[in-house]
């Protein structure tokens, strides 16, 4: 599988993604523009811009800080530049440093230690420029045995349910059948539905019913429509292999697992972060809403059987899962993953958002 793995010096190696791109990460809000603006002036290089990173207290601020390094890590990124402010609560030399530990090139800079907003963004394009320059995109084969592959179903509306949703079940089963792991968002189906998930994985998910109640609002509407189907039908899009492990959201599964539970919401911005957090080099996202952005660091293949939505916006749709078979998905899946773009990356659409896990000052 894809996974870090103990190099001989002691770092941690990451084994080479679908992706070859230079992340340059923003350690707080208002260090994003300036990220920003040094991806754009550099081919090969992307940001994730966000709101997080000052502010925060607790569990919140430690969820980002987790989620930044995450994202450093990941095997789709080949080296980071970590830009800061410098007098944020979540510190870009902090996140660097961790990054260097796991064996990722990364350079750091802030703000106030280059002298400004200009100075900083031609020094981040200099470093940005060096990384790139180091690194080298090489498509590989893809092999669903030494991938991991993220899913999220943002709605569960008939054609989602009825269609949409059973194809992608099929696909994660034949990614788990071939020895890959599979990540799925979308916990309140679980918050719908305790006891059938109770019984259905032997999960303990007390710890996540707590979470729910603690936290703010996830996902409202799909956690009503949940409830208005069984949990069978609320999560068809996870394949039918039992849940393995429960991940914290910005924490990656055990190498061994086969599905793993994101604690995430399945609102698409946030699921799609905790997915890539969690290792998901790629993302099949079934959408019945047609929601088109992708993520910036991993490629997302939209899937959808909603005859209304595939008449409006048929060009955002990678899989029409009215007329493909399992064996056509996994092919668009190959394709994507050995360098083809999806749709949201010929658009050049993307976001970035770490779901909040509590009150921020």
């Amino acid at each position: 599988m894809s996974r870090s793995q103990p190099a001989a010096d002691g770092s941690t190696a990451t084994a080479p993604g679908v992706r070859d791109v230079v992340l340059v990460l923003p350690s707080v809000i208002c260090s994003h523009t300036v990220a920003e603006r040094i991806a754009d002036r550099v081919d090969g290089c992307v940001a994730t811009p966000h709101d997080h990173g000052c502010a925060q207290i607790g569990r919140d601020n430690d969820r980002t800080k987790q989620t930044l390094i995450a994202m450093g890590a990941h095997p789709n990124v080949v080296g980071a530049v970590v830009v800061g402010l410098g007098c944020e609560h979540v510190q870009s030399d902090v996140v660097a440093e961790e990054l260097a530990d796991r064996g990722v090139p990364v350079r750091e800079l802030t703000i106030q230690g280059v002298g400004g907003t200009e100075a900083c963004v031609e020094r981040g394009v200099e470093l940005a420029t060096e990384l790139r320059k180091r690194s080298a995109s090489t498509p590989t084969d893809l092999d669903l045995d030494d991938r991991t592959v993220g899913i999220v179903s943002t709605d569960l509306d008939d054609p989602t349910v009825d269609t949409a949703d059973p194809l992608v079940g099929d696909f994660a089963d034949r990614v788990v059948a071939a020895g890959g792991t599979v990540a799925v968002a979308g916990i309140e189906r679980v918050n719908a539905h305790p006891d059938a998930a109770n019984e259905r994985n032997g999960l303990d998910i007390e710890g996540v019913l707590a979470n729910a109640q603690g936290g703010p609002p996830r996902a409202p509407r799909v956690r009503r429509q949940a409830g208005e189907r069984s949990f069978d039908e609320a999560t068809r899009a996870w394949g039918n292999a039992p849940i393995d492990e429960i991940v914290a959201y910005g924490e990656s599964p055990e190498p061994s697992t086969d599905v793993a539970l994101v604690d995430s919401s399945s609102r698409f911005e946030e699921a799609a972060t905790a997915l890539v957090a969690a290792g998901a080099e790629l993302i099949v996202h079934v959408t019945g809403d047609g929601i088109p952005s992708g993520h910036p660091i991993a490629p997302v293949i939209k899937v959808s059987a909603t005859p209304s939505t595939l008449d409006a916006v048929g060009a955002d749709i990678d899989v029409d899962a009215r007329t493909t078979d399992v064996d056509g998905l996994v092919e668009q899946v190959r394709s994507v993953a050995t360098g083809a773009p999806c749709r949201a990356e010929r658009h050049g659409v993307t976001s970035f958002a770490i779901e909040r896990a509590g009150p921020s000052m």
